[in-house]
């Protein structure tokens, strides 16, 4: 069994910002695989199914972002999978609008729902696809900037990007991690080419121990 998590905020005061970008490609895959993402479990919207021939769950904390560990490590209790079969999906600001990013293992690069992650499971060796949003501009305060909405034009090329990302996802469960990474690093969008955690900072000084969208 796969666990696959998208990272993002609950809410629609949250729907279709920046950070979300793992629960819109959470919501690409429940099209594919024709399920619903809405069974209330482990501090997250879950859904079940099949998804490359393999029986996955697909998972979107209801945590807030800087602790979405904590519903991470509730599902991973309950399933007990290995580390290489949770995927999480989630938003990258060093990376251009629809731009995408496979890993199999690697640090939280200063995203506070990941260093959550790594904190709450004690390893930081699962797969994850990056989904790059942009870097914010100069002016612009970084949670302003992950809470705000794409541009029309930016919308266009991250719609192509979410449906690669799940496609992503399915490559990996079907061939791999590597041959995700070499099919799909680079590309950009619509391109042919109770806490159980440790605490820890996020961006701005945003700590793990409260619930907050950054």
């Amino acid at each position: 069994m796969y666990i696959i998590v998208g990272l993002g905020n609950p809410g629609e005061k949250y729907e279709h910002t920046r950070h979300n970008a793992g629960f819109e490609v959470i919501d690409r895959l429940a099209d594919r695989m024709g399920v619903r993402v809405e069974e209330k479990k482990h501090r997250a919207l879950c859904g079940k199914g099949i998804l490359a021939g393999q029986k996955v769950v697909l998972v979107k904390p209801q945590t807030f972002m800087n602790l979405s560990g904590e519903s991470v490590r509730a599902v991973v209790d309950f399933y007990k999978p290995e580390p290489d079969r949770i995927i999480i999906i989630y938003d990258d600001i060093s990376l251009e609008p629809g731009q995408l990013r496979v890993r199999a293992k690697g640090s939280a690069g200063g995203h506070n729902g990941v260093k959550n992650i790594i904190a709450c499971l004690g390893t930081q060796e699962f797969p994850r696809i990056r989904v790059g949003i942009g870097s914010k501009p100069e002016q612009m305060d970084l949670a302003d900037y992950v809470l705000s909405r794409f541009s029309r034009a930016e919308r266009e090329q991250m719609e192509e990007a979410f449906r690669e990302a799940a496609e992503a996802v399915e490559t990996v469960i079907s061939h791999g991690t590597e041959a995700a990474m070499n099919q799909y690093n680079g590309r950009k969008g619509n391109s042919h080419e109770q806490s159980v955690c440790k605490s820890v900072d996020g961006a701005g000084g945003v700590r793990g121990t409260e619930p907050r969208a950054e």
